[in-house]
């Protein structure tokens, strides 16, 4: 097989927090360990010692990264056009696309029109990975429906430019179509794999369990961030769930957890005993307290898709699952029978599903071994570099 040098740009990079950090990543691993060469086009962190040790040495895993982004201004771009131009060309760029990370309030039009130039002039291979395509509109105030008219824009010159176009969910797919200008695009699907490795730590695992759920109790975890939806979404169902159940109790994880608890705490104080929240944890110890759960709660406003990578975590660790379908969720989900699935707006529902789960150990088993299958058959990371690999031309 061809050996390909890729040139991967986003707009955040580890140490930098944030889901598209992570994902880069561990794309940018897998593509390494298949043996490509990885370059990774990014903002600085502010830590000038480090950009200069990145730029100038490959770290052990293989993959080189370029702090030379800025603030993806004009003069930023010109730089990084410099420095690509000193490889040989022509260069296959996979953008990691959402339109609010490359500054300018999330409307850099130069930055699009930039990658139309390194496509069209220097002939590099551009492929742009969706995890967002755009801003909706009537969703908030004037000054945002303007930037969902200039993110259509954006859309438009970046599939212009793109070779061929990735997508986290298929929905995605189904909206840009009708932004192409003219012939056939290529698409294909690229679902987002957890960013929580597995950790394989029994007694941590059993210490985590014992700080949450008594003997003989079970324990419903969710894992996710906290936003508007999410939280009135668990202040109407954990009272329904934990009416009347003192051997159940649930573990809230991530950031915005803590915040979440006072607050139901506030309105149900009976709870207090109930309802735990951890807040921002290490990965591992993500990974033991996921591990610790007896089942994991994950609805999800549109339902769940390849592009929550709460869900994937879950998944990935064998926890059988109770989430919701929407307009997002993509058929293998029910296919699969992998996960227990409600209407995102029947609580009723859920908590039944949670209930029958607790009380159906088998079901249980069951249900954590599919979930996990369905993760490896679907999601998981080298699913996602095949797929990049099989396109090299």
């Amino acid at each position: 097989m061809k050996l390909t040098n890729w040139h991967i740009i986003t707009s955040e990079y580890p140490p930098q927090p944030g889901g598209i950090s992570d994902y880069t990543k561990l794309i940018a691993n897998g593509l390494a360990a298949a043996g490509d060469e990885g370059n990774i086009w990014c903002p600085s962190t502010g830590d000038s010692a480090m950009a200069e040790t990145e730029t100038r040495a490959v770290g052990s895993s293989g993959v080189i990264v370029h702090r030379d982004f800025g603030h993806f201004a004009p003069a930023d771009l010109r730089r990084v056009g410099r420095k690509l131009d000193q490889f040989t060309g022509p260069r296959r760029l996979l953008v990691q696309w959402v339109p609010q990370g490359y500054g300018y309030r999330s409307i850099n039009l130069p930055f699009c029109w930039w990658l139309w130039q390194r496509a069209k002039l220097k002939h590099d291979r551009i492929e742009i990975m969706v995890h967002e395509p755009f801003l909706a509109f009537g969703e908030g105030s004037t000054k945002q429906d303007m930037a969902a008219v200039v993110h259509r824009l954006m859309v438009v010159i970046l599939l212009n430019a793109a070779s061929r176009v990735w997508v986290s969910i298929p929905d995605w797919e189904t909206q840009l179509r009708r932004f192409v200008l003219g012939g056939n695009k290529s698409f294909g699907w690229l679902p987002v794999p957890s960013n929580i490795p597995v950790v394989d730590d029994p007694d941590g695992i059993a210490r985590a369990r014992a700080q949450y759920a008594s003997r003989g109790s079970s324990l419903v975890g969710h894992f996710g961030a906290y936003d508007r939806y999410m939280t009135e979404q668990m202040l109407e169902l954990l009272p329904s769930l934990l009416n009347g159940h003192d051997k159940l109790s649930v573990l809230l994880l991530g950031k915005g957890s803590l915040e979440l608890r006072d607050r139901l705490v506030e309105l149900h104080p009976s709870l207090s005993q109930l309802v735990y929240a951890t807040g921002v944890l290490s990965v591992a110890d993500i990974s033991r307290h996921v591990s610790a759960c007896d089942v994991m709660l994950q609805p999800y406003q549109d339902g769940v898709s390849g592009r929550r990578t709460s869900i994937m975590t879950a998944l990935s660790h064998g926890v059988p699952v109770v989430t919701t379908e929407g307009k997002a969720t993509e058929s293998c989900w029910a296919e699969s029978d992998a996960v227990k699935l409600t209407k995102a707006s029947d609580v009723r529902a859920m908590v039944e599903a949670v209930q029958c789960l607790l009380t159906d150990e088998a079901e249980a088993i069951r249900l954590g071994i599919a979930g996990n299958a369905l993760y490896d058959q679907h999601f998981d990371v080298k699913r996602a570099v095949a797929k990049l690999l099989e396109v090299v031309e």
